[in-house]
């Protein structure tokens, strides 16, 4: 997909102009500020396939986590005296 880059400036200019071109046209637009990405505009559709990804993500290492419990968990009284 092609992604759009722009400096900060312009998209304060822009912002209606850039939602739209994500929001409904679904391109992918960068933020730049001094030649640096630091922020990206996605579509809503995009961002639900972003939080998908990192749900099952994070179901996959809950359920490796479970399956294996001894290897990751240690007794209340041994937590409790590490963080003292």
């Amino acid at each position: 997909m092609d992604v759009k880059t722009v400096n900060s400036a312009s998209a304060r200019k822009s912002f209606s102009e850039l939602l739209n071109e994500s929001g409904y046209g679904g391109k992918r637009i960068v933020v730049t500020r001094k030649g640096k990405a630091i922020a990206a505009m996605v579509s809503i559709q995009d961002l639900e396939a972003i939080q998908a990804l990192e749900d099952n993500k994070d179901a996959s290492e809950a359920k490796r986590i479970l399956e294996d419990a001894e290897s990751e968990f240690i007794p209340w009284e041994q937590a409790k005296k590490e963080l003292s």
